[in-house]
């Protein structure tokens, strides 16, 4: 396990000790941590299928006979 050393306003420790009783503030943070990673996964993810999107529409379609010939073509 890795350590991580942050410093964390005041304020902040206060809340979060009084809304997460009981709760190792380590913990809380590792949770935190890890939602916000699956949220950043989840948004490049998107991003990256509507780069895929766009690039479909932008394209015209092709015939299946025209893949073929296509296919055929480039082969010795």
């Amino acid at each position: 396990m890795a350590t991580l050393t942050i410093d964390i306003p005041d304020d902040v420790k206060d809340r979060c000790e009084k809304i997460f009783v009981g709760q190792a503030i380590e913990e809380m943070l590792a949770r935190l941590l890890r939602e916000a990673l699956e949220q950043e996964t989840l948004r490049r993810r998107a991003e990256a299928v509507d780069r895929l999107l766009a690039r479909r529409a932008a394209t015209k379609p092709v015939s299946a006979e025209e893949v073929q010939a296509a296919r055929l073509a480039g082969r010795p």
